[in-house]
């Protein structure tokens, strides 16, 4: 293992595009938890309504992805007061990132997943759904590579900018008046192609904060594009239960994702 864990990767030493400073929240990075024999990676966007991001949507979960034999990498993407495009810009460097150093980590560049809570999970959804292709003749290794997940793993995620979606996240990431337009450019069930990756998707009935609807959105776009997902709707939980390890029901989404990321490739 050429990289050693826990040794932040800045994703544009040279400044990022938006920036609008020189401190850490202007600095989107990575954070790397390798593990020996490892043959894919998954990048983690923890949750927070595009206003903070959780911790224990982070480290906790690249542990788990690691006791499955998965490398994980703690993305440190832009939040509030940066709108979009900064998120999905650092989400997308990160994959091509990962892509890029895959040989260094020992991983297959084409087992490249992203997984995300909450708002985390709107920029893991919106990174499956705007992923563009690199760039043969850019001048920044980086940018020729694929900014497409192979796999998306998404956990009570957001996924409309509409009326079904997170008023609070919305505001953050767009604005407070959002033109129709990028309302629907960034409603992540409106922008399913066949290309796609598989997902996987959990959420719970009764979430008072993000609507069961948004996941049942998604996967009913990805089946009327041919799309491979699992979605598991467990009854009762409230939102941001990360890992749910106080709930012996709901936290049974782990080893089930587990089942579904093998079952893959990853």
């Amino acid at each position: 293992m050429a990289r050693s864990e826990n040794a932040l990767i800045e994703l544009w030493p040279e400044g990022a595009p938006f920036a609008a400073g020189g401190a850490d929240e202007d600095r989107p990075a990575l954070t790397p938890y390798p593990v020996a024999g490892a043959k894919s990676a998954v990048i983690v966007c923890p949750g927070g309504g595009y206003g903070v991001r959780a911790a224990h949507e982070g480290e906790p979960i690249a542990r788990w992805l690691n006791g499955i034999g998965i490398a994980a990498f703690v993305l440190r993407y832009r939040v509030a007061p940066y709108k979009h495009p900064s998120p999905l810009l650092d989400a997308q460097r990160a994959i091509r990132y990962v892509r890029l150093h895959a040989a260094e980590y020992g991983i297959d560049p084409q087992k490249i997943g992203i997984l995300g809570f909450s708002a985390g999970g709107h920029l893991a959804a919106s990174a499956a759904t705007l992923h563009e292709a690199g760039r043969p003749d850019a001048d920044d290794p980086a940018e020729r590579q694929s900014s497409r997940p192979n796999a998306a793993v998404l956990c009570y995620p957001v996924i409309s900018m509409g009326p079904d979606g997170h008023a609070g996240s919305r505001a953050n990431l767009l604005g407070p008046e959002p033109e129709a337009a990028l309302i629907e450019r960034l409603s992540a069930e409106l922008q399913v192609t066949p290309d796609t990756p598989p997902a996987f998707l959990w959420h719970t009935s009764d979430d008072d904060v993000v609507p069961v609807e948004n996941a049942l959105l998604f996967a009913s776009a990805l089946r009327r594009a041919g799309v491979p997902f699992d979605l598991h709707v467990y009854e009762k939980g409230p939102h941001g239960m990360g890992l749910a390890e106080g709930d012996p029901h709901v936290s049974t989404w782990t080893a089930v994702c587990g089942e579904w990321l093998k079952r893959i490739g990853f």
